[in-house]
């Protein structure tokens, strides 16, 4: 199984920045790729950012030129960061962390989430 674990989220004003990371453990070796969601109140879970272990990325439209993805070390998972500048308040929902390990056999896994709130 993978354990992953997100940090960095919080409140913050219309502007600012924050990065999120996901520490990821445990059969790391079965990631094929990780992503962050997010859900916002009555909506549902969306995907913001998502990277493979060839490091191609992908960011939602929504998102696209505000926020990056990347990971800490291009030959294995041991965290990948979410920097998030130009933030608004529809940005507020709590983010999601998921790994991809289909291939293995092992399916998804998700972390516990944390909160990020745009207000001023």
């Amino acid at each position: 199984q993978v354990q992953l674990v997100e940090s960095g989220g919080g409140l913050v004003q219309p502007g600012g920045s924050l990065r999120l990371s996901c520490a990821a453990s445990g059969s790391i070796a079965s990631i094929d790729a990780m992503a962050w969601y997010r859900q916002a109140p009555g909506k549902q879970r969306e995907l913001v950012a998502a990277i493979t272990s060839g490091g191609s990325t992908n960011v939602a439209d929504s998102v696209k030129g505000r926020f990056t993805i990347s990971r800490d070390n291009a030959w294995t998972w041991n965290t990948v960061y979410l920097q998030m500048n130009s933030l608004k308040p529809e940005d507020t929902a709590v983010y999601y962390c998921n790994s991809d390990s289909l291939s293995s056999g092992l399916g998804f896994h998700w972390g516990q989430g944390t909160q990020v709130t745009v207000s001023s």
